[in-house]
């Protein structure tokens, strides 16, 4: 048998602003923007030179949902941007705005820094060792 994660439910508030920042402040593809009918849509969102792996956009519509909004992991990183260049990415970052929580870090692990998406969730940028 064979097994993938293809997606991981994203809650945004909005589709548009949610679009417009993962593609033009991380440089993200959208793969898909489906009307579903409802005030629903099925957009996908993947990150540059990714194949397997892309966010699902879901729009909070309950009120668990609107309160998870920003807050998918608590405080801790819900999700682990890897690079094939950090300071590239870094810098490029830097120039769309994006919020760094700290300054980067050398881990055992590769080069790391905590920045925030436009609704407060937690990302790493990584580039690893090796």
């Amino acid at each position: 048998m064979t097994q993938k994660i293809r997606n991981f439910s994203y809650l945004v508030k909005e589709y548009d602003a949610t679009i417009a920042f993962f593609t033009n402040k991380l440089g993200f593809t959208l793969l898909s923007d489906v009307d579903l009918g409802g005030g629903k849509r099925w957009v996908q969102l993947q990150p540059d030179g990714a194949s397997e792996f892309a966010l699902a956009l879901t729009l909070a519509d309950t009120p668990d949902q609107q309160q998870a909004v920003g807050k998918q992991a608590g405080d801790a990183v819900l999700m682990i941007l890897q690079t094939d260049n950090f300071q590239r990415d870094y810098a490029l970052m830097l120039n769309a705005g994006i919020v760094f929580n700290e300054t980067p870090r050398i881990e055992p692990y590769g080069m790391v820094a905590v920045f925030e998406d436009l609704y407060g969730n937690l990302w790493d940028l990584l580039e690893p060792n090796s």
